[in-house]
């Protein structure tokens, strides 16, 4: 399902070969080790291929909804290869109306992971696609009422950095991510992930399969923030909202938490470092990922 062209056989099979070697890498005994100088911590991998791809299919009524590979061709991976487009794709959650529906319908879609709470589901239930099966996987499962206690918008900004330190720190949520990022890898077809607004849970997920095989981490935060601009005319309705109902200073504090910041995402790459130093660590040990998931996941994302 590239939308990479090549006019050169040799240059197809020397492709192939290479997604075929990451694949082999990262399922030997000590990947963890030998994977490790794919976490590049920034910068370009000096890599790019033709895109003469068409944007991905845009919705009116799920805004955050987009392919995991970028909006272009994909974006550059490890070892001079890019993420394939029409693999995994992420939003939030799935209140499409029947047009967007429909649009969905023809992507061919074979599981939706629903990343959301019971209450969040109660309020906004999928409109799952047509043949897909639908899996939850929990992330948030803890007690969200410390919202209520925020004072300043650093209060907002330090709740979000820790929500993204708990996709290490809590061993309840690793469980669920390690057990969805199997199923990535043994299920056919495309598959799509979200949670509420599309931008944190589905956001870690989406950063974790991009670093998975290589792609920098200033891409990797870009990607992240890209949530700002998808999400844009909702944040600001949202605020809008929320100024008129709670006053300007209130609406204030939890403006931060209406898209994403870098440091967001930052403060969960800098635990993961901590705790297990590399993507590929936090994969297998953290979540318990088997080599062969691994490169399972590998052979799916690179092309």
């Amino acid at each position: 399902m590239s939308n990479f062209q090549s006019t050169s056989p040799n240059h197809r099979v020397t492709r192939s070969a290479a997604a075929f070697a990451l694949a082999c890498v990262l399922a030997l005994p000590g990947t963890a080790a030998l994977a490790a100088p794919l976490d590049v911590p920034s910068g370009s991998t000096g890599h790019s291929h033709d895109d003469t791809s068409t944007p991905t299919l845009r919705l009116a009524s799920v805004d955050n909804f987009r392919d995991v590979a970028g909006p272009g061709g994909g974006y550059p991976a490890a070892f001079g290869l890019h993420v394939e487009p029409g693999v995994f794709y992420r939003s939030n959650a799935l209140t499409t109306s029947d047009a967007d529906a429909a649009a969905l319908d023809t992507l061919g879609i074979s599981a939706v992971y629903d990343l959301r709470t019971d209450p969040e589901i109660a309020d906004k239930p999928d409109r799952v696609p047509t043949g897909a099966a639908y899996v939850r996987h929990p992330l948030l499962s803890g007690d969200l009422s410390a919202t209520a206690d925020l004072k300043t918008p650093d209060d907002a900004r330090e709740f979000m950095r820790g929500i993204n330190r708990s996709f290490v720190t809590d061993p309840e949520i690793r469980a669920e991510l390690g057990t969805m990022f199997t199923e990535f890898a043994t299920t056919d077809g495309p598959q799509l992930f979200h949670c509420t607004e599309g931008k944190d849970r589905a956001g870690w997920t989406a950063a974790m399969l991009l670093s998975l095989v290589g792609v920098d981490r200033e891409t990797v935060y870009a990607d992240y923030l890209l949530s700002n601009d998808y999400s844009a005319e909702r944040i600001e309705a949202t605020l809008a909202a929320a100024t008129e109902a709670r006053g300007p200073e209130k609406a204030a504090v939890y403006a931060p938490m209406l898209g994403v910041e870098r440091g967001f995402l930052e403060a969960g790459f800098d635990q993961l470092e901590a705790d297990y130093g590399t993507v590929h660590n936090y994969l297998l040990t953290g979540l318990g990922l088997s080599p062969q998931t691994i490169a399972a996941l590998s052979a799916k994302l690179v092309a």
